[in-house]
């Protein structure tokens, strides 16, 4: 039998598994591979940004014909650099993929837009849009263009220019008129405003005044968010129950006037913020209860704190937590916390303490008996010196006996700390087989990190040991709307 005889829809589902860039290569090979390689079903969701995807189109002109050839009715998702959004390829779009429900128009780069003033259509059927902000370019010619077709959004990102930024004072422009969106996008369940400077708890209550069906608000690294939107956003919104605010300028009276104990959150999110311990106590004990709560590096987070939400019963259904480089929680205390809620958990974050060593773990990873995600150890163990090195053998086989649903595992303590033995091999083969649904095991660079690789890259499993160079585990996963709060 010759790949020749192998039936076309074997082949296009052999296909499917490839990248487009791929598919591109594959297309050279025959006239009967590249009609197959070039079939719509197979690009029904297309990157064309090439510092995400690698695929490059060069002009407008061309991906005029990709819409009109390739892609057609069955396109789902798009993603644009900022040179190929043009009126005539959104108008193409309108015209030829009434299926899209994804778009990603990638505006961060632009020095300067398009004309808009003949753009008549735009997709009208999108779920989710995604609109990478510039920071001087201004959007509103292109959105006065588009106002009208957006009453289908149910998710929304903008995401702004804070990764991209100086700690300089520079002039701050409203790029995007928010007051404006809102408007026309009643329909909105997911709004995630990531590192947008200009933004603050005007626009957040402008857009409660219309989007009453919100659940899930992020506004992670917004810098000028201080809470005081949080009392109309609690009154309007019924719906919210995810709320994640990691690195806002939070402060505590706004939080502590707003009436928690009528909202529906149980998802949030307060990590790097500066809240005092009487605003944590006040802000937390009074939410109806969490399933994910994320606290890391807040520094007046403490014991008093933690024991009075167990006492109150706020933390018996929770799933995920994040309470790493929090250093007013004790040892017992946090050793309390994990007897008593471990076996509901399926995140935990316990990262940055170095008086964490293997004693207090091989303790608690007993009651962690379905965690999926875990982050433990202390980075840079030069800083937060140690008092003794860290066997990590028996932390590795206590989570290969105990967590058989482990899927990501971080351990940061660095060469300096940890040790391990001759038989470490044994230890991560126990991991490696008991784990069978571990996809990533992140540790520190060093010899330690070099034979764990080495050790699933033989049994075949080659992209499941990372470094924490250039990766980092997070319990972000966990959240209910995960999936569509993705951008980039």
């Amino acid at each position: 039998i010759t790949i020749e005889k192998i039936p076309e829809k074997l082949v296009l589902n052999a296909f499917s598994f490839l990248k487009h860039r791929e598919l591109g290569k594959v297309a050279q090979v025959c006239r009967k591979w590249r009609l197959l390689a070039y079939d719509s079903r197979l690009w029904k969701s297309v990157s064309l940004r090439p510092e995400y995807s690698g695929l490059h189109v060069n002009n407008v002109e061309t991906l005029l014909a990709l819409i009109n050839l390739r892609f057609g009715p069955t396109l789902h998702y798009i993603e644009l650099p900022c040179d190929l959004i043009t009126a005539p390829i959104m108008q193409e779009l309108s015209n030829k993929s009434p299926n899209l429900r994804y778009m990603v128009l990638d505006f961060s780069n632009a020095m300067q837009l398009h004309d808009f003033n003949d753009m008549n259509a735009f997709p009208c059927n999108l779920r989710s849009l995604c609109i990478c902000l510039s920071e001087v370019i201004f959007l509103e010619g292109f959105m006065r263009r588009i106002y009208s077709c957006l009453s289908s959004l149910e998710v929304l990102h903008l995401i702004g220019t804070f990764e991209m930024s100086t700690e300089s004072e520079e002039d701050v422009y409203e790029v995007i008129n928010i007051s404006k969106i809102k408007a026309h996008t009643p329909n909105l369940k997911i709004v995630n405003f990531y590192g947008i400077s200009f933004l603050d708890d005007s626009h957040i209550e402008l857009l409660t005044s219309n989007c009453i069906h919100l659940e899930c608000l992020a506004l992670n690294f917004c810098l000028r968010i201080k809470g005081a939107s949080f009392k109309t956003l609690i009154q309007r919104c019924k719906k919210l129950k995810t709320l994640l605010l990691q690195h806002c300028g939070l402060e505590d009276q706004m939080m502590t006037a707003v009436a928690w104990e009528t909202s529906q959150i149980t998802e949030l999110d307060l990590t790097s913020t500066e809240l005092s311990t009487d605003c944590l106590d006040s802000v937390l004990s009074r939410m109806p209860g969490f399933t994910y709560l994320g606290l890391g590096h807040c520094e007046f987070f403490t014991d008093k704190v933690l024991e009075k939400l167990m006492e109150k019963g706020k933390l018996v259904r929770l799933q995920a937590i994040d309470i790493s480089h929090t250093h007013a929680l004790s040892e017992n205390t946090l050793y309390h916390f994990v007897h008593n809620h471990g076996y509901n958990l399926r995140g935990l974050m316990l990262a940055g303490k170095s008086k964490l060593t293997e004693n207090f773990w091989l303790m608690v990873i007993r009651y962690l008996k379905n965690i999926k995600v875990c982050v433990l150890g202390t980075a840079n163990g030069w800083f937060l010196k140690m008092q003794s090195r860290v066997h990590v053998d028996q932390i590795v086989e206590a989570f290969a006996q105990q967590c058989p649903r482990m899927e990501r595992l971080e351990i940061q303590w660095d060469p300096d700390t940890i040790r391990y033995s001759d038989k470490s091999s044994k230890f991560i083969d126990h991991l490696r087989l008991r784990c069978p649904h571990l996809r990533s095991f992140t540790l520190s660079d060093g010899e330690y990190y070099e034979m764990v690789k080495s050790n699933f890259e033989r049994a075949d499993r080659v992209k499941v040991v990372r470094t924490t160079t250039n990766y980092t585990t997070s319990i972000v996963c966990l959240l209910n709307n995960y999936k569509d709060l993705l951008f980039n």
